[in-house]
């Protein structure tokens, strides 16, 4: 009776055996086929944009990669003396879009959905610069065929990440073109060695974008942060936006239902009701929930896309120096309904040191100030 009942239990831990094999097998198969067809995707792209531009049968063009015009001018880093060709001139408003265009797809039809992202080639503003020959100096572009609802300023706050933003221009820049945005790209620069300020870089960012152009809509991004799918749209919305809802080093999840981190966007209007971004958020963390607080403060939601669609890749890398994480930012972030109407976009103070248009971007080099002194325990 032992042994047969033994030889049962044997026969049931070999059938599960087998089962979690079969599953294992079952989901390397479905990995397999998701990357083959994602290097289908890209081969794909790359053979069509040789040819330069696609036509799909009714005069419309769909731009992809387009590595046949060359430009002897290219930008190879910021701030710095080794760029080419940058002008120092004041930035001034462009020509708006004619009426006479109809206006852009809701849905543009190039976009292609999941993109193969990797960081493994070696990538230089030279390249970038030659698979982007439709986009203009200072980092501008406008669809040729179609008139966009938003006009859109891209922020990225920055310092000391020249080879992220390399690979942040090779990616964006056929992806927004694809999506029919009319945008410009403005690196915000910290000068100096002092604590880094994502929020208050952001608001200056803001702050100098609508002097060189009518922007009503404002995405804010990371420089380690690349889209994973071009259906993610970079426009706004008629609540504020959280894009990277789901990023690779958090497992393709949303961390906490409050979440509001690396990729965002707010219209205008949103962006003054809530009075922009904290200025006092010095070091990492915090900023973005105390934004998050704001938002639903004043009675603003935040919408995000569908979680297959806003998956994000990170440039792996070390903690950057003097953005250690910020010990108070728990006590700021439980204080966010007394200190936003005080702190933020009407209480920016900063002051601008160099501002250069380069081919794929506009550089703005700014100096923000020095965290106050933390308090002393004893």
């Amino acid at each position: 009776m032992t042994r047969l009942m033994l030889g049962r239990t044997l026969e049931r831990i070999c059938k599960g055996v087998l089962f979690l094999c079969l599953l294992h097998f079952l989901i390397m198969m479905i990995l397999y086929f998701d990357v083959y067809s994602q290097r289908f995707d890209l081969f794909s792209r790359f053979n069509n944009g040789r040819n330069g531009s696609r036509n799909n049968g009714s005069g419309h063009h769909f731009y992809f990669y387009n590595i046949s015009r060359l430009n002897a001018t290219a930008a190879s880093y910021l701030a710095t003396g080794e760029q080419v060709g940058p002008t120092v001139q004041p930035l001034s408003n462009r020509t708006p879009s004619p009426k006479s265009l109809p206006p852009c797809p809701e849905t543009p039809p190039g976009l292609v959905g999941r993109l193969l992202i990797e960081f493994s080639s070696q990538m230089t503003m030279e390249r970038v610069q030659r698979e982007n020959p439709n986009v203009t100096e200072g980092g501008r572009y406008m669809p040729p065929d179609c008139r966009p609802r938003w006009k859109v300023a891209i922020i990225i706050p920055f310092r000391h990440r020249e080879n992220h933003l390399k690979y942040w221009l090779h990616y964006l820049h056929p992806i927004l073109r694809r999506q029919r945005i009319d945008y410009g790209i403005y690196i915000i620069n910290q000068l100096g060695e002092d604590t880094f300020n994502r929020a208050k870089l952001l608001n200056v960012g803001y702050a100098e974008a609508l002097k060189d152009g009518d922007y009503n809509c404002f995405i804010f991004s990371d420089v380690d942060l690349i889209p994973m799918d071009d259906r993610n749209l970079y426009h706004c919305y008629e609540q504020p936006r959280h894009f990277a809802i789901a990023m690779d080093k958090f497992g393709f999840r949303l961390p906490y239902a409050g979440y509001f981190g690396g990729v965002s966007g707010l219209s205008k209007k949103q962006f003054l009701k809530i009075n922009g971004f904290p200025n006092e958020y010095w070091g990492w963390g915090g900023e973005d929930d105390d934004i998050y607080n704001r938002i639903t403060l004043n009675g603003m939601k935040v919408s995000r896309p569908d979680v297959r669609i806003g998956r994000y890749r990170m440039i792996k890398h070390e903690r950057d120096k003097h953005n250690e994480p910020n010990p108070q930012r728990f006590n700021k972030i439980q204080n966010t309904k007394n200190t936003m109407k005080k702190d933020g976009i009407s209480s920016l103070t900063y002051r601008v040191v160099q501002m250069k248009r380069y081919p794929l971007y506009t550089n703005v080099s700014v100096e923000i100030g020095k965290a106050p002194p933390r308090p002393f325990k004893g």
